[in-house]
């Protein structure tokens, strides 16, 4: 049985009660976690404004601290894997990818703790001015199931290098590796408080811990209901948050593109975690001149896709749970009652248990464009394929939902890739490419209701900390 981990030590939940860990791959519970309440919040942020209070050290002895988790994580990456493997159902070489991923965020962090400068600012002769970054205080992390580690990564390592002292609820589907992590930290030398797990439901301990008076600041990564509703909480107490709430990537693909490129990363930007990827290129825009080739192109690239347990190592393993099974084939189901037509789809192995959570990918053709296919988040491996005509139709149909997170832009034109990069709404934008999952050096967040605030990257300190200017009279 899993405890929370409060203070550098293990700690059983307020309740008594738990959670049981349940394998994709099979359906079977093998493990537990502890369904936490706003009480065992409370502990870990009390834990963490302590250690704030009084971990004060040179940021270079943080970055140190950072460098060393890093190195722990590397040599415990085995391990790591084999926790995501099981906990999230992910393909072997996907969990080793976010654990080697999670170890370069820190890697990243411990080497930008001791560069996270202010300014001096011009003013009138007989005064000075200057800025400093401040850590927030305490911040709260809501982290989601489909990428624990390396969103782990992305937000705590951060917040951490950042000078803050954090307090994590990883999803209730994903806590393994997040719990191992933060005893590695211990090894590592963080001081007490510095890193604290909660585990437990959204409704419980989310809902706690985005009102308690004591965190300072929010990030969250989830879905854009859910993000409203952190935010209404943070907002009764002026806490800033940062938010990445999903979205409905378009990948547009111009008739001269090199296609021998593109084939491979629209089916690898799908098919990837099972589809159940917030930047997923979920949308694939063709030139209507090369509209039935290509589609016949991916249609062959995904009737040779495997799906099966995660310890097989196919192209996808199990969606996260019964729950989002039955979502995925909701949306089929509506598909197909819309006469939306079915290119091709791979193939679920006659290995996989039927307890388990799977499904075939799938390539549709001619989706609508106001059809929830071509508008919401399947979350799952599920490509809709639309032609557009030219330029401005592309950029018609790639801003035409309510998202804005990725957008890939395939052609060999320059002159139209940085008219279709301004022109596409999106946070980040992949050209020729689509590196989405990538990338620890890029700042990474949405536009529209994909959210706002940025992670990754150099960018995410300014996030986590809050600038202070003083000026002086001095005569």
């Amino acid at each position: 049985m899993q405890l929370n981990h409060i203070a550098n030590a293990p700690v059983a939940c307020a309740t008594g009660r738990t959670i049981p860990v349940i394998d994709p791959s099979d359906g079977q519970p093998f493990d537990a976690i502890q369904r936490s309440g706003a009480e065992d919040i409370d502990a870990a942020v009390r834990a963490a404004r302590t250690c704030h209070d009084t971990w004060k050290m040179a940021p270079a002895e943080r970055g140190r601290l950072l460098q060393r988790l890093s190195a722990k994580i590397l040599e415990h990456a085995d391990e790591l894997t084999a926790l995501e493997q099981r906990d999230c159902g992910k393909p072997t070489r996907q969990a080793r990818s976010d654990a080697l991923a999670l170890a370069r965020y820190f890697e990243f962090y411990a080497g930008a703790c001791d560069k996270l400068h202010g300014a001096t600012i011009p003013c009138a002769d007989g005064s000075s001015a200057f800025t400093w970054r401040e850590p927030h205080g305490v911040t709260g992390h809501v982290i989601p199931w489909n990428y624990p580690m390396q969103i782990f990564g992305r937000s705590v390592g951060g917040a951490l290098a950042a000078g803050n002292a954090c307090v994590v609820k990883p999803a209730e589907d994903a806590c393994l590796s997040l719990i191992r992590v933060a005893q590695l930290a211990v090894e590592a030398g963080l001081a007490p408080g510095a890193l604290n797990i909660v585990t437990g439901y959204g409704h419980e301990v989310g809902d706690a811990l985005a009102r308690h008076p004591g965190i300072d600041h929010i990030s969250f990564t989830g879905s854009p209901a859910i993000g409203t509703l952190i935010q209404q909480l943070a907002a009764e107490r002026h806490c800033p948050v940062t938010l990445e709430l999903g979205g409905k990537s378009p990948q547009i693909i111009f008739a001269d593109a090199d296609l021998d490129a593109a084939v491979p990363a629209v089916v690898q930007a799908i098919v990837q975690n099972a589809g159940q990827t917030c930047s997923a290129g979920s949308r694939v825009l063709i030139h209507a001149p090369i509209y039935e080739p290509l589609l016949e192109r991916l249609g062959r690239a995904f009737e040779a896709l495997r799906v099966g347990p995660a310890a097989m190592d196919l192209d996808a393993g199990p969606l996260i749970r019964r729950a989002q099974q039955q979502r995925v084939r909701d949306f089929l189901s509506d598909a197909q009652r819309a006469g939306i037509p079915t290119v091709a789809q791979g193939i679920v192995v006659d290995e996989a248990p039927e307890t388990g959570f799977y499904q075939a990918p799938i390539l549709l053709r001619d989706v609508p464009v106001q059809h929830r296919l071509a508008q919401e988040e399947v979350f799952g491996p599920v490509l809709s394929a639309m032609a557009f005509q030219d330029e401005e139709h592309a950029v018609e149909l790639a801003n035409a939902t309510r998202f804005g997170l990725v957008a890939g832009i395939w052609t060999r034109d320059g002159a139209r890739q940085l008219r279709m990069a301004r022109r596409v709404r999106s946070g980040q934008v992949f050209i020729n490419n689509y590196g989405a999952a990538g990338g620890v050096e890029l700042p990474f967040g949405g536009v529209k209701s994909s959210g706002y605030g940025r992670e990754k990257g150099f960018e995410a300190l300014y996030g986590f900390t809050t600038l202070k200017t003083v000026a002086i009279r001095h005569g």
